[in-house]
Order: structure tokens, then sequence, then C-alpha cells
């Protein structure tokens, strides 16, 4: 959602109707975090769209650099998903469970890099899927792992409908010349309170913002978000889960179908709210309806943010309603100010002028639009993009 007229890289609504056949390949990189959480949102999508559509769909969600010595949050929540859907993903990890450093690079590294990217080869040349994901693949090739020239090869003779997302720091630079859409995460340093302006006490954590033009902001939201899913299941049945998206009313929404079935399955871990009209809110021309869609969630997130009921509460595309002049930004610093410590609350979307709650960010992703597919023309898709 944007908050001038000028055209906006990937915004769209559930109500628009044109869909790409051609399959694109994305490069998530950068300091910043958000990049595997993006991954993971589209896994999200794709699923939802199987779900919905019952379409010919299926992720293969490949994570280098990630073995199975290691648990991670998502984990139970993909194996719901594949219980209930056995046939629309199947995930595989590879490598060490914790972090190395090229001085430390061992055989057994190379080795399972060269498995994880022969599963890879053999998957993409099957056209068996409609998605492949190479999650932490780009820092695999920044440390020597890979054949560069072997991987760039089968990317570049991927079946024509099959999307493939690359995530991890430091992709290489002939991966992103390749790439359709680069989208950079970048971090930005949390102020000091004095140079916040803030003058009542900040969070020491818990507050993580996804802002900027490039892609991938309410994707890691809704990566994100099946991490708590996962953790809820898993480790803490207390951990509920609250998304909430302003500014995309309507249906059609793909990853609505995904996170229905995990509240089917654990109604008390998981409530999903929509709230706004089926259209774009542009600057200028917002109606009665926004403003009052726009409170009416914030209404709700107050609410559940002050109860402690919800471990983690998504407020996706809060930034371009605060932008719009939808919702006042001071309710929204308070409540942050005073939020429970457990609490963990992720705020997405684009803006003109950052908000003042933004100094309350333990992290604060701008994700850094590079390189599009939308730029060329190219049109969105349902199942990755939304």
């Amino acid at each position: 959602m944007a908050g001038n007229r000028r055209p906006a890289i990937g915004i769209v609504t559930a109500a628009d109707s044109r869909e790409r056949s051609l399959g694109q390949l994305h490069v998530y990189d950068g300091e910043g975090k958000g990049k595997s959480q993006a991954a993971l949102g589209v896994v999200l999508r794709t699923i939802g769209l199987g779900i919905c559509e019952q379409r010919r769909t299926r992720v293969l969600l490949l994570r280098f650099l990630k073995g199975p010595g290691r648990a991670y949050d998502e984990d139970a929540a993909i194996e719901a998903l594949q219980q209930g859907f056995p046939h629309l993903i199947d995930q595989v990890r590879t490598g060490r469970g914790e972090y190395f450093g090229a001085d430390e690079v061992s055989r057994f590294d190379r080795q399972e890099a060269q498995r994880g990217w022969d599963i890879a080869k053999g998957a993409i040349a099957s056209a068996l899927y409609s998605v492949v994901v190479l999650d932490e693949l780009n820092p695999v090739l920044e440390l020597g792992l890979l054949d560069l020239d072997d991987v760039l090869r089968s990317l570049r003779e991927r079946p024509e409908g099959m999307e493939i997302i690359v995530t991890g720091r430091a992709a290489p630079r002939a991966l992103v010349q390749m790439a359709d859409l680069h989208s950079e995460m970048r971090a930005h340093r949390r102020p000091e309170p004095s140079e916040a302006g803030v003058t009542a006490m900040i969070p020491q954590g818990g507050i993580e913002i996804y802002t900027g033009e490039g892609k991938g902001k309410s994707t890691s939201a809704l990566g994100k978000a099946l991490q708590a899913i996962g953790r809820g299941i898993s480790q803490d049945k207390s951990h509920r889960v609250l998304i909430l998206q302003w500014l995309k009313g309507g249906s059609g929404y793909t990853e609505d179908a995904a996170i229905a079935a995990l509240r089917e399955s654990y109604p008390h871990l998981v409530d999903h709210l929509r709230s706004g009209r089926d259209a774009i809110v542009w600057r200028g021309q917002q109606q009665p309806i926004d403003y009052v869609e726009a409170e009416r969630a914030w209404e709700i997130a107050r609410a559940a943010i002050a109860s402690g009921l919800y471990k983690t509460v998504i407020l996706d595309e809060l930034n371009p309603s605060v932008d719009l002049e939808l919702l006042p930004v001071e309710p929204i610093l308070q409540t942050l100010l005073r939020k429970p410590a457990e609490t963990e609350v992720i705020i997405t979307g684009r803006c003109k002028n950052p908000p003042a709650y933004f100094d309350l960010a333990s992290v604060h992703s701008e994700m850094v639009c590079h390189k599009h597919y939308a730029e060329q023309g190219v049109d969105l898709k349902r199942g990755v993009d939304y």
C-alpha cells in the first residue's frame, strides 16, 4: 500500500486478477533480518494456494547450513502442514547446526553442501515443484562450498514456470545479475534514548519493524508467524499468535488458507483478522470506511498487546495506515512503550515519514529494492507475491 500516487513496485490487492505464468528468480540478501523469514512466508502462501484452489502446486524448502542437529521454531508448524497436506511441501536440511567461518570449513561441510545442491539440482530438473526455496545458499557460495558456475547453470536452465527463492547474506554478484528480483534487507541501528526523543522507558526488545520499498515486508511477517505458531505447537502451548492486517480486506490472499488450516488444528494458538477495503488507498483519496476499518483493527491490536494473552502480534501494513493518517501515532507509541516484556510485536509496511515508534524497534530491517520484475511489466503471482 502506498502513501502517494507514484507507482509503487509490488503493490497489489486480492482483487487484482492478473497473474504471470513465467517463473522468476528471487534473491534476498543483506545484513538485516528477514531473509529466511521471507522464504518461509512464500512457503506459507504456496501451501495456501494448493489448499484453497487445489492447484498443482508444490514447494521444496531446502535449507543449507541448518542441519537436523538443531531445532527451529518453524519446524512444528511445517510438520503440521505436511501431515495435513503431504503433497504440497517437502523439507530438507543440510549442514551443521551452528555457525562457522571460512577458516573452519571441514570436509563434512563440503559434503553436506554438495548433498543439498544435488537434491536441489534434481528437484529443479524434475519440474515437480512450482516453488524451490534455497535458504542460505548465498553464504554457502561465499564460503566456496559449491561451484558457482554449476549453480548458475542450473538456475538459468530451470523450468519456465518454476519460482526459485535464494536467501542469505552476501549473494554473489553473478547471481544478483541473473536474478529477476533482488531485495536487500538493510539493518538500521537502534538509536539511544537521548537520540530518539522518547522520554519514557524504551522496551528492551520484542519490537521488529520491516519497511522499505523492496519486496519482503509482509512476506517476512508471515514467515515470523509460521515460526511463532511452530513454537506454540512444540515448545510453549501458551504461545498464542495474532495476525492483524490493515489495507488488505476482501478475500483471495493465498496465505489465508494455510493459516486457517493451522488454526483448525490448533485453534487456541492462532487468530487472524483482515481489515480495510480490497483496494489500494491513495493519499488524498481516503474514504470514511478506511478510517473506520483502520481504527477497528487498531482497537483489537491495542487490547491484544495490553492483555499479554498473545506472545506474538503481527501488525501487517500498520506503517502505511499511519502514513496515510488513518491512525494517529501517539496511541501506538504508548501501547508499544507499555507492552508486556514477553509479547513480541512485528510491524510492517512502507511509509514516507517514519513514525516515532520506529525508535522503539530492537530490529529494524529496511527492504531495499535493487531489482523487481514488476519494473519490467511482469505481473505478480498468487501463492508467491500475495
